[in-house]
């Protein structure tokens, strides 16, 4: 028997420039009166000034803020565990806010967790790589302002981290970690650096390409209420949200990376990266996404222009879009309209109506913005592709998600066609 319900979840949501100033207001409403806050930031998001002007905000409503500065880029269970430690020592709060991109926001709805919740971490990561375990208790109000506009954590119920020991990117799902109130300021966006807004962008891409044409949420099986998750397959509602993202997204990106002081295409991707984060939210991500985890998981040396150097990266929406071209050539044949239409909306031409019309569209975009060419660049090559294999298969959350049953060597497939894009 087949699947006749699907599900849609979102946050409350203020979006517009000058938003982020209402937040003690916001908080209030919240909490009620005097309490404890616990602001969540990271150190280059707090040199910018944002995090201190809202919880000065916060502290003129009469509620006491303390700020955790300390989140990582692209966190790891250590810098989490570090987060949470803190949290503990420094509570008890009412509320939590988070203020930065997506790993602030993630780090943030960690601390939510185990402030509300006992056990460790690595309970409640997803398995195989952690126990699974669901939350039992509410979480705490949580805030989310995103200065970035790509990875929709502020419209999520994921937790995405580093296991370090392991060397993979997995998380936390739980439809309990979705924001409460997601606070999304345009102007906050505007000190992201180019690469910044090149990697984030193309996750906003991919999050928006993969609910799209994620398998539809009638071709799984029946299901209890007990047994559903947040993410359900694609939808009417998904889809709505997916696809006005990527027609925003064709329209402001290249600006906002060639000109970051362009107020318009800055309000235009902070509003693509809202609609897509509302349509993966409940349809959810797949192959693009699940390879991503260990290209970001086991980079080498690379360290990429606008990041903190202090060790290498590979950011989560150039993991992300480095697989899509060659992703989307293996999923066509489960929906070809879909991508061809996918192609449309960003610009493209979909004349030739053939598998290859989304990928060179996605190539073209990678090239303009200025992303690597490959993963070659990044540092992979072939003999590296079993063992990005292996961590992605790990992601079976994700590849649930995808149209088609992918096997290994669809992966392997997936990876040999990203190493070199031109």
């Amino acid at each position: 028997m087949s699947e006749s319900v699907f599900t849609y979840a979102a946050p409350g949501l203020k979006f517009g420039r000058g938003a982020s100033s209402e937040i003690g207001w916001d908080v209030q409403q919240l909490v009620g009166g005097a309490r404890r806050v616990l602001l969540v930031t990271d150190p280059g998001v707090a040199a910018t000034g944002h995090p201190e002007r809202v919880a000065e905000g916060i502290r003129a409503r009469g509620l006491d803020v303390t700020v955790f500065a300390g989140a990582r880029v692209e966190p790891t269970d250590a810098s989490m565990e570090e987060a949470i430690a803190f949290a503990r020592d420094a509570g008890p709060f009412d509320a939590v806010v988070a203020v930065g991109g997506g790993s602030a926001i993630d780090t943030a709805k960690a601390v939510d967790l185990l402030l509300t919740n006992d056990g460790d971490l690595m309970d409640y990561v997803n398995a195989p790589v952690g126990g699974g375990r669901a939350p039992e208790q509410p979480l705490l109000p949580l805030v989310a302002v995103p200065t970035t506009t790509g990875t929709g954590a502020e419209s999520t119920t994921i937790c995405v981290l580093d296991v370090l020991a392991l060397k993979v990117k997995t998380g936390i799902s739980h439809a309990r970690l979705r924001p409460t109130l997601a606070v999304v300021d345009p102007d906050l966006t505007m000190t992201q650096p180019a690469m910044v807004t090149a990697s984030c962008g193309m996750d906003i891409l991919c999050h928006a390409l993969e609910s799209w044409t994620a398998r539809w949420f009638g071709d799984y099986d029946a299901k209890q209420p007990e047994q559903r998750v947040p993410y359900c397959g694609a939808n009417p509602i998904a889809d709505m949200w997916s696809e006005k993202a990527l027609s925003l997204l064709a329209g402001a990106f290249r600006t906002a990376v060639r000109d970051g002081s362009d107020g318009e295409a800055r309000e235009q991707m902070a509003l693509a990266a809202t609609f897509a984060g509302l349509g993966f939210g409940n349809a959810g991500v797949h192959v693009p996404h699940a390879c991503a985890y260990p290209i970001a998981g086991r980079v080498r040396d690379y360290r990429p222009a606008g990041y903190p150097d202090d060790e290498p990266i590979v950011p989560h929406g150039m993991a992300v879009v480095m697989t899509a071209p060659a992703a989307f050539a293996l999923t066509f044949e489960a929906s070809p309209e879909r991508h061809l239409r996918a192609a449309e909306l960003l610009g493209g031409s979909a004349a030739s109506g053939g598998p290859e019309t989304l990928p060179d569209v996605l190539r073209g975009l990678i090239r303009d913005v200025g992303l690597p060419s490959g993963l070659a660049e990044i540092g992979y090559g072939e003999a590296d592709v079993d063992d990005l294999v292996d961590g992605a298969l790990k992601q079976q959350r994700l590849l649930d998600t995808a149209p088609i049953d992918v096997t290994a060597d669809d992966l392997a497939t997936v990876f040999r066609g990203s190493l070199h894009h031109w």
